[in-house]
């Protein structure tokens, strides 16, 4: 196995030396590789995590003189030289040090300084190159052709267990009676945690693909036009991203893209936000009226389901040892589990909202008590974005990541209203998915963990360098 890694290290380091670009669009690609895990001189690290070195040294080392000078020009007074600022500086200096704080909170362990190193040092690398390498129109299209890829490799994996049962360990999720897919994947939400922002975001070429193309069945020549090749490839990864994640049951990143749509249909164009409205009032009447729909809707938005009163079980124990003292430090960097163990609510009785002797029977009968006692464990992290983040990073952490989310929309904003008022419609469907792509996050986020993962937190940094781009770009037309 530790040959074989070997040998592909060093050949994606000579394809990086050949072609950077490739490299990275490999890399993104195959953001899943953090699967492949193994150990060098007894330090763990995972197959993407040496493929982002690779890029970032071999980008660092033929850039090495520029970036020095460009580095060394910030420390010259009243030099002449126009200077473009570097998109979320300051923010990522203080994101590092707040997590290498939070590190230090956890006492510096192995654990901890893996998270920093894996959460948020590789991916802060990972969007310097692509700010770098993956410039314009062009560049960002490499990008969306490798999120393109992967988001369709997770989903043919995903189809082909639920029609198969294949590749599911777990027995319950691989049952035809309760099957839930996971693709490469350990568990379900993984599905959609992946590759729900990613259905925005190619919501949003698509978009941009098809603007202004007229197809004609009766043009022997257009069938065979790329742009329609494209149409056609962007709509079966959205597809089979959606039915994917329908599959893998993950209602949050349902949640997540049905709310990332809808804003996505208001800001697209005046046809399309009437289109939406009426659609919205359509399904809202046919939910209020339909009484099975109106309580399933009912019972998620109020957390009343088995899978909501977990998640409220564990956001009280999270919230209990925040206030222990813990409230500007939280529990540091992988250290939850530890942190909250002496808060942890051992079990809750689910209760049945539907059941208006539910609290009777309770008190009074053993079995229904027996039958409804559900045990928990203590999960990795709370589920929800804000403690997320609360508890590893304190409160530094989370009002600084409310702020970046807060300046990423900020600037798809100004890319969108800028698009409106000066005509100026490169990646306007885009720049409108990537605003929507971080609406999925922060939908999904409020009942899971949409960042602390190898492959998210560098798709992440991912939509925020494409932001970047889009937004640099917005502003050089602005000074034209």
């Amino acid at each position: 196995m530790i040959y074989l890694i070997l040998i592909f290290t060093v050949l994606f380091f000579l394809l990086a030396w050949w072609r950077l670009d490739w490299a990275v669009m490999l890399l993104v690609g195959a953001l899943p590789a953090y699967l492949i895990r193994f150990s060098i001189f007894g330090l763990p690290s995972t197959l993407l995590e040496v493929m982002i070195w690779a890029v970032f040294l071999v980008w660092l080392i033929k850039n090495f003189i520029q970036v020095k000078n460009n580095f060394l020009e910030n420390f010259k007074n009243n030099n002449k030289k126009i200077k473009v600022r570097y998109p979320f500086d300051w923010e990522i200096v203080l994101l590092l040090l707040v997590a290498l704080a939070a590190a230090g909170a956890a006492g510096f362990s192995s654990s901890s300084l893996g998270i920093w190193k894996a959460y948020f040092f590789e991916p802060v690398m990972m969007f310097i190159v692509v700010l770098n390498v993956m410039k314009g129109e062009k560049g960002r299209e490499k990008i969306l052709w490798a999120l393109a890829v992967s988001a369709l490799a997770v989903s043919a994996l995903a189809i082909y267990q639920k029609f198969t049962g294949d590749f599911i360990g777990n027995p319950l999720w691989a049952a035809a009676e309760t099957r839930r897919v996971v693709s490469f994947f350990g568990y379900p939400n993984a599905v959609g945690l992946y590759l729900g922002p990613i259905v925005l975001v190619m919501a949003g070429w698509l978009c941009d693909i098809a603007k202004n193309f007229q197809f004609s069945i009766f043009n022997f020549q257009t069938i065979f036009n790329s742009k329609i090749f494209k149409i056609f490839f962007v709509c079966l990864v959205i597809i089979l991203s959606v039915l994917s994640i329908y599959f893998a049951k993950s209602k949050g990143a349902l949640m997540g893209v049905a709310a990332g749509l809808i804003i996505f249909g208001l800001m697209a164009s005046k046809k399309i936000r009437w289109a939406t409205i009426i659609a919205l009032i359509l399904i809202s009447i046919g939910v209020a009226a339909y009484q099975p729909a109106r309580d399933l809707a009912i019972s998620n938005i109020t957390f009343a389901s088995k899978s909501g009163q977990i998640r409220k079980a564990g956001w009280t124990d999270s919230w209990k040892m925040l206030k222990d003292g813990r409230i500007l430090t939280g529990a540091g960097l992988a250290n939850f589990q530890t942190a909250v163990a002496p808060f942890h609510t051992q079990g809750i009785f689910i209760k049945d909202s539907s059941d208006p002797e539910a609290q009777r029977k309770l008190v009074y009968n053993e079995a229904y008590r027996t039958a409804h006692w559900q045990p928990l464990e203590i999960y990795l992290y709370p589920h929800n974005i804000v403690l997320n983040f609360w508890s590893e990073l304190g409160l530094a952490g989370i009002l600084l990541f409310i702020w970046v989310i807060g300046k990423y929309l900020y600037l798809g904003i100004f890319n969108f209203q800028f698009s409106i008022f000066k005509q100026f419609s490169m990646n306007k469907f885009l720049n409108i998915g990537l605003i929507c792509a971080m609406v999925v996050i922060a939908i999904h986020g409020l009942v899971d963990v949409p960042y602390f993962k190898n492959d998210l937190a560098v798709i992440f940094w991912l939509l925020i360098a494409m932001m970047s781009m889009i937004n640099l770009e917005t502003k050089y037309e602005k000074n034209i």
